[in-house]
């Protein structure tokens, strides 16, 4: 188990460090004025936390059957390690940051000559690759930054508990099929139950607040300075989602429980 568990930390870690870092994608397009190229590049890595997740789902399951098996089996412990990945994923993220806006940088100018992923995938040589240090950089974040930047506290807030729904969406309806053996099938496809209110709330708060964000940023030089960050706090309130995540796990279960009971 041992094993297992290793490899499901680190594919929750990709997950949670892609989608953390698109944010930085976004502010490289804002930066450069081609932010149609920058959204495009994001959905790559949204494509890869997702192929990502393809392996994590069943790798997760499985520790599910062993605590049929094995009642002695700790499966609670081992779903929060794993949602434990998702905040050091997310500080992974923070911490190249500022890193990946030049790397970012460089990607969508290189796109823009190559002309579509493919080309410029091939194009990439061994020296551009070892160049790729020069674009680090160390990571300065003070609370002093965020004094003045005008985000509403609210939408910080719906940010988090966005975040933790998103978090637990597959391991809730697991940890459900675990205290609900008789219905075990159902509440493991119910996860869809928690991730639809974190996409409501997604898409009719998160979304066009964003999206509303980034428009002043392009359209006004002093927003664009402060766009880094406002995406450095959203960043930090992702992180403050997860934590929150290790709160909602178990609730969400029972939640799920409920329903599937109910609809049973």
């Amino acid at each position: 188990m041992t094993n297992s568990l290793i490899v499901v930390f680190i594919l929750t870690m990709i997950i949670h460090t892609a989608e953390t870092l698109s944010y930085s994608v976004r502010f490289a397009g804002v930066k450069l004025n081609k932010i149609a190229v920058a959204l495009s590049l994001t959905g790559i890595i949204v494509l890869v936390s997702r192929t990502a997740n393809l392996i994590q789902a069943p790798l997760t399951a499985k520790f599910v059957d062993y605590a049929k098996i094995d009642a002695a089996f700790d499966l609670e412990r081992y779903l929060r390690i794993i949602l434990f990945a998702s905040s050091i994923g997310t500080i992974i993220a923070i911490a190249l940051f500022p890193s990946f806006i030049n790397i970012s940088a460089r990607i969508i100018a290189k796109l823009e000559v190559a002309g579509s992923i493919p080309k410029l995938i091939t194009s990439v040589t061994i020296d551009q690759i070892k160049n790729t240090k020069n674009y680090l950089k160390r990571p300065t974040i003070r609370l002093s930054h965020f004094r003045y930047l005008g985000i509403p506290k609210r939408f910080l807030v719906l940010n988090i508990v966005v975040t933790a729904f998103y978090s637990v969406g597959v391991l809730s309806s697991l940890y459900a099929a675990h205290l609900l053996p008789q219905y075990s099938t159902t509440a493991s496809q119910a996860s869809g139950i928690i991730n639809g209110i974190a996409t409501i709330l997604l898409t009719i708060f998160i979304d066009p607040q964003l999206g509303l964000i980034t428009d002043k940023a392009l359209r006004n030089e002093e927003h664009k300075l402060q766009l880094g960050k406002i995406y450095a706090l959203l960043m930090t309130s992702r992180f403050l989602g997860t934590m929150l995540a290790q709160l909602v796990l178990i609730p969400a279960a029972h939640f799920i429980g409920l329903i599937v009971q109910w609809i049973v």
